[in-house]
């Protein structure tokens, strides 16, 4: 039978629930273990596909499209497990769903209540996922923090799967916060007694505490909380800020976590081969010189919104030998000719221009694109960042500056004949309020003879998108005889996926993510080509 694991948090939110849900499945897999995660996320919102990057951050694709929680990035990072829309669940789909099933006459003209058909309906989806992903233990976070109303069913739903199926089949930990007082320069305790107790009003007893501090946490505080928390000693774990997020499987295992939790769900003697982890350790802790890489793209304010770019990046120039300073551009000064920003552009080592929609900004992004070109800086451009290299150096060879996207131009300022990014309605595998997307996994054939076919190594790959618009054929025959590969193709619809310019170190950008395939032991081919091109 599947084992349940439930991680919950408390105090407040960013404690880094998904970064410990991801280490523990992490050492759980190394222990021999298949792990299968979700995330419960309590918003109304139905995905995070059409919310704000600065408030959510990025928008994580899985294999079969989902557009999820950027936590399921840490998950798959971590584990190396492909996801799927399963490991998404949200209130509003939860409410959508039952709803849907009220309005066909599924409930027999009941009345539909929170407890039991929102909660059913939850138990259902951790259930499905469970069976679907064919997994030893399913690993699910509890988005949000204990207290909060809107997380009160997803409490309710896991509280009757242990009632439901056993002590022994259900896990409880709780990740919360012990804050420093500076004035008395102590760590207190009486916030996670007071979320323990929160808890336990609602019938969960937790079974494992995580402390979250950015100080050494004592015995007496683990002491403390045990007493006060009616948690075995063994199971209150030090959970204190390292320098990486690598670090934490490593942090965790010290205190034989993964034997901890084997003992109650009577997993048998298990322990993980920690080799790798050591291994990605001893690479970010090596001494390094500094590669700086400017990240060039309009939500500069809030680094969750490039969150898999940025761990890309890192996970490359760990493996590299080198120490990643990430400059953060925006696209938008870049346009207004800020003369700090362009100074900031210019100490770059490499480039990047990750994904994006909309037209703000895109004007800054062809400036670093120009600029990377003409003065042989390595340029990697991911979606939008491919299709602006794209236009750039079309406008550059065409002699044409009104060269732009579809999507980009405002209100038919310019010809059809000016796109070569354009909208290819029948490309689109499913839709969404905002238009048609082509989401998900693809297949990409490459050219033997070129830079990515040598990088992959393989002529066929496959890789994840989140785009609507495509590189417009009528330009690929003139902009290949001026100097730029296609060496990516989608076969069945013919499209573009990769392009590359000739003259030069590395320039090269892709339709799909590739940032949302790095794994710690193993950089993407693409981020791993770039950095060793920017070293």
């Amino acid at each position: 039978m599947c084992k349940y694991i439930f991680v919950t948090g408390g105090v407040c939110s960013s404690l880094g629930k998904g970064i410990a849900v991801a280490s523990i499945g992490a050492l759980l897999k190394a222990s021999g273990q298949k792990v299968f995660t979700q995330k419960l996320d309590p918003y109304l919102n139905v995905d995070p596909g059409t919310m704000s990057p600065f408030q959510h951050g990025e928008v994580f694709v899985t294999d079969d499209g989902g557009e999820t929680d950027l936590d399921l990035g840490h998950y798959e990072r971590f584990i190396d497990t492909s996801l799927s829309k399963l490991s998404s669940v949200t209130t509003g789909k939860v409410y959508g769903e039952v709803l849907d099933k009220e309005r066909q006459g599924d409930f027999l003209g009941r009345t539909i209540q929170i407890i039991p058909h929102i909660t059913n309906a939850i138990k259902n989806k951790i259930t499905e996922a469970a069976k679907k992903g064919k997994c030893d233990i399913m690993m699910v976070e509890i988005g949000g923090t204990v207290g909060d109303i809107e997380g009160l069913p997803y409490l309710e739903a896991i509280r009757q799967m242990r009632y439901e199926y056993g002590p022994e089949n259900v896990f409880f930990i709780h990740l919360t916060l012990l804050p420093y007082l500076a004035a008395s320069k102590e760590l207190k305790t009486k916030p996670t007694q007071a979320s323990v107790r929160e808890l336990r009003s609602i019938g969960i007893q937790p079974d494992m505490i995580l402390a979250r501090a950015d100080h050494p946490i004592k015995k007496e505080h683990l002491k403390k909380i045990a007493l006060f928390c009616d948690v075995d000693e063994k199971y209150v774990i030090p959970a204190q800020t390292v320098g990486s997020i690598y670090e934490v499987p490593l942090n965790l295992q010290q205190y034989k976590i993964t034997e901890l939790i084997a003992k109650k769900l009577h997993l048998g003697r298990i322990k993980p081969d920690i080799k790798e982890w050591e291994s990605v350790d001893k690479k970010i802790k090596a001494k390094k010189k500094p590669l700086r890489i400017a990240l060039v793209g309009k939500y500069t304010g809030l680094d969750d919104a490039y969150l898999s770019v940025i761990e890309s990046i890192k996970i490359a120039c760990y493996h590299a030998n080198r120490d990643p300073k990430i400059i953060w551009i925006s696209s938008e000064k870049l346009e207004e000719n800020d003369s700090k920003t362009w100074d900031q552009l210019k100490k770059a080592d490499g480039m990047v221009v990750p994904g994006g929609f909309g037209v703000r900004g895109v004007e800054g992004k062809i400036m670093a694109a120009k600029y990377a070109r003409e003065n042989k800086i390595p340029y990697l451009g991911l979606c939008l960042g491919m299709q602006i290299m794209t236009i750039e150096f079309a406008r550059h060879v065409l002699k044409n500056n009104k060269i732009t996207s579809e999507e980009f131009d405002e209100k038919g300022k310019t010809t059809k004949d000016n796109y070569i990014i354009h909208f290819l309605p029948g490309q689109s595998i499913t839709s969404d309020k905002g238009g048609t997307l082509r989401l998900g996994q693809y297949p990409c054939r490459l050219k033997k003879a070129s830079r990515v076919g040598k990088l992959y190594g393989k002529s066929l790959i496959h890789e994840r998108h989140r785009h609507r618009y495509e590189v417009n054929n009528k330009f690929i025959k003139p902009l290949e005889k001026s100097g730029m590969t296609f060496s990516g193709i989608y076969p069945k619809g013919n499209l573009v996926e990769i392009a590359e310019i000739n003259d030069h170190p590395f320039m090269i950008g892709s339709q799909f993510h590739p940032e949302f395939k790095s794994r710690p032991n193993k950089p993407h081919p693409l981020f791993k080509g770039f950095i060793q091109a920017a070293k």
